[in-house]
């Protein structure tokens, strides 16, 4: 059963209206439809159809922390005549040295002694994915500000259902995509793992596109979209 969030609805304001839109198809609709030794005429190629989309993109947000121990060694250098260290109730020799060591540094090269020891290690990471209306993972380029944004989200997109696209990402694999990136892979000599992710936000973000149908030569068909925010030919 999935889990119930508490999800932030936003639709960015469009900058381009009907007019705009179809000049930038008519500007872009022969483009498509060319190939290595022809493009056709722009009489030759038909927008059947134009129409607006609320298309959604799907943020999350969240905070990974985790304490453990894992192995490890440390090593200090003592003097060449020092034999072994003595550290609260043990004793720790010095490091073999190598035949090739002791031809290179001789007699009065410094010991090594290694400690074996228990580290308590602190990881705290955050982070936001972002994912397109497939469920591919994008890098947002909008601004979100009270600029950018129309005022009633939730009333447009009632009022526009029929041309809203949803994630098709549920909102616990976007979650458990976010996961999986904060928690980094640990040591194989880990133990007392202690760890908790908290999910800061998850928002979905509409954006409106226009999508135009056309007809070229011999009936073949193209799409054109157009990045309403961004008055950009996607």
């Amino acid at each position: 059963m999935a889990k119930i969030h508490d999800v932030k609805t936003v639709v960015l304001r469009k900058t381009v209206d009907d007019a705009e839109a179809m000049d930038l198809v008519n500007s872009k609709k022969t483009g498509i439809f060319k190939s290595l030794l022809s493009r056709p005429k722009n009489e030759d190629v038909h927008v059947h159809s134009l129409k607006l989309y609320y298309e959604c993109i799907l943020m999350v947000s969240g905070k990974y922390v985790a304490d453990y121990f894992r192995k490890a060694t440390h090593s200090i250098s003592v003097d060449s005549n020092v034999f072994e260290v003595s550290l609260g109730d043990g004793l720790f020799p010095v490091r073999s040295k190598s035949g090739i060591t002791k031809v290179f540094v001789g007699k009065r090269g410094k010991n090594k002694i290694d400690f074996k020891l228990d580290e308590h290690v602190f990881v705290e990471e955050e982070d936001e994915l972002t994912f397109d209306h497939h469920g591919n993972e994008i890098k947002f380029p909008f601004k979100i500000n009270s600029k950018t944004v129309e005022n009633y989200p939730k009333q447009l997109l009632e009022k526009n259902e029929s041309n809203v696209k949803k994630p098709e990402m549920t909102y616990d694999a976007a979650i458990d995509k976010l996961q999986t990136q904060l928690k980094k892979p640990l040591e194989t000599d880990v133990k007392n793992l202690n760890e908790e992710f908290t999910l800061r936000k998850v928002s979905e973000i509409y954006i409106p596109i226009y999508e135009a149908r056309l007809v070229g030569p011999k009936k073949k068909v193209g799409i054109i979209r157009i990045d309403a925010v961004r008055k950009k030919v996607l």
